[in-house]
Parts: structure tokens; sequence; C-alpha cells
């Protein structure tokens, strides 16, 4: 009978910032739509000119295109809902749609932590065995390597989402988020957490933890070998090539460890969407600055790529020229 009387839940109400003023609003809005829609152009763009470009048809160059591909996803899945929840009266989401979101949010994180291990990997085979390197690191291997990172976090997340599917939601349907995360979904749920709370935390540990020690084994022997170089330059190369690898790997798990492993109630629901928005936002928005467009050959071949098309669109302007 109680089950009976119980009233299923089949829309949540997402707050996002609400409780800013509404001329904050209304610059917050323009910001975060300013960074989306650069986030999208500049992650197409290295998409774009890696396979154009025959000169970066390379195994590093094909894991940051696969990288730029996954942000796009990545950033898309929650910012779009959230930007037209800005000036949206019932700022509603279906229970299929919100359970869809926190899969894919998942999923494509799970599967970014195994593409940054891959990176690691593909940088300790560059720079540890540069005489293997073309043995090692061939077509085929690249493509299941980086087949092994979208199938292993599309699966183990997948693991995951069939005990939250089960979760019944009863009673209160506002999320005092601007997205379906996973913590206050949980909050909400009007039957026993603690098994999902459980296994959560353990999925989520054994991926962030165990991409992290990989990661972290491959770039020590990395520093190691840069370190034996003799050469000054030699060793600047590398370790540029290698900074901007590991500013996007602490920018990831630093944003991760703050949002998942800090205790429930740690942190203040602000500061909670201020770290979730530098993670769903901010670091896509980041990464092909970090990693590409400000790298030599991509600046070459996107300078090469504009002055084919300027040559192309006005040939007498370029002739005149």
């Amino acid at each position: 009978m109680e089950e009976a009387n119980e009233t299923t839940v089949a829309e949540f109400i997402l707050l996002g910032f609400s409780g800013v003023c509404d001329k904050f609003q209304v610059f917050l809005f323009f910001v975060l739509l300013l960074i989306y829609l650069v986030t999208l152009t500049g992650n197409s763009l290295i998409i774009l000119i890696v396979w154009v470009d025959h000169r970066l048809h390379t195994p590093m160059y094909f894991f940051i295109s696969n990288l730029s591909f996954l942000e796009i996803w990545f950033t898309s899945v929650t910012n779009p809902k959230m930007l037209l929840n800005f000036f949206s009266d019932s700022k509603t989401i279906s229970f299929l749609a919100c359970m869809a979101q926190s899969y894919f949010y998942f999923a494509l994180g799970a599967a970014e932590f195994i593409l940054l291990v891959v990176m690691s990997f593909d940088r300790y085979v560059a720079i540890c065995h540069p005489l293997q390197y073309a043995a090692i690191m061939k077509q085929r291997l690249c493509i299941q390597l980086v087949f092994v990172s979208w199938v292993g976090g599309f699966l183990v997340i997948g693991l995951r989402m069939v005990l939250v599917c089960k979760l019944r939601f009863c009673g209160p349907n506002v999320i005092d988020h601007f997205f379906c995360d996973s913590t206050p979904l949980f909050q909400l749920s009007c039957t026993d957490t603690q098994l999902i709370k459980r296994v959560d935390s353990i999925l989520l540990s054994a991926i962030v933890l165990t991409s992290l020690c990989l990661t972290m084994i491959s770039y020590a022997c990395i520093i190691y070998s840069i370190l034996r170089i003799p050469s000054a330059t030699g060793r600047q190369k590398a370790f540029a090539t290698c900074a901007s690898h590991l500013t996007v790997v602490a920018m990831a798990y630093g944003s991760c460890f703050v949002l998942y492993g800090s205790p429930s109630g740690y942190l203040s629901l602000e500061i909670n969407k201020g770290v979730a928005l530098l993670n769903t936002v901010v670091y896509p928005f980041l990464n092909p600055f970090i990693y590409s467009l400000r790298n030599k050959s991509v600046k070459l071949a996107l300078s090469v790529a504009f002055s084919h098309n300027r040559t192309k669109l006005f040939p007498k302007l370029c002739c005149a020229s």
C-alpha cells in the first residue's frame, strides 16, 4: 500500500544559477555561451587540421584529435541545457533525459581518463624509446587504444547506471545544480542509496586512481629520461611537450578529486557548482590552447591552410600582393 501511494517523479527541476541576480545571470550567460562556442570551434579546428595536414598524421596528434572530439561531446552534454535554463521559466528536465545526461557525463569523463593514460604512454615511448617509436606505435595499435578508451569508459559507467536507474524518486524533484550530477540525485532518492554510493565510490576510484597512477608512472619515467638528455635544447623541447600534457592532467584530476573525492557535505553547493563549471566548461575550452594551438607544428599547419584557402578564395588579391 505504501508503494502504491508513492508518486513517481517524471521530471526534475534544475535550479542552476537561479539564486544569482538577474543582471549577473545575463552576464554569466553570454560569457558561458562565448566559451562554449570557442570550445566547439577550437576543438573542431584541431580535428580538421589534423585530418587535412599529412604532417600531423602522427600518433600524438591522432590522440589529441580524439581528445578534442571527446571534449566536444563532453561539454555538449551539460552546456546547452544549462544555457537554455538561464531564460527558461520551468527549468525542467525529464527523468530519462536526466539519466542520459548523467550517463554520458560520467562515461565521457571515464573515457577521457583512459585516453589520458594512452597519451602519456605515447609520450613515454616517444621520449624513452625514440628508436622503437615507429615500430611500437603503429596505426593499428593507436586505433585499438582509442577504441579501448571509448568502450572501456562507456561499459564501466554502464554498470553503474544500471543501479542508478533502479533508484526511485517519489518526493522532491528540485536539483540545486545545473546538470544531473550524482550527489543531488542520490539525495533526492526515496530508496536506500548505500549500495549505489558504495559501488559509485569503488568504480570512480578504480577509474580515477588507476589511470592517475599509470599516467604518473609514465611521466616519472619521462622526466627521468629527460634529465639524462645531454643537450639543453633537447631537454627544453622534451619538457615543453610534456608540460602541456601535465597541465591537462592536473586540471582533469584536480577538479575530479575536489568534486567526487571530498567527503559528503564538505563543499558548499556554490563551490561545488563553481568547480563543476571548471570541469565542464573551462577545462574543455582550454584544452585546444594547451595541447595544440600554441604548438609550432599546429601553428604552421594552420598558417599553410589559411594561406591556401585565401589563395583559392581571393586569387587576384593574392597575386596583387
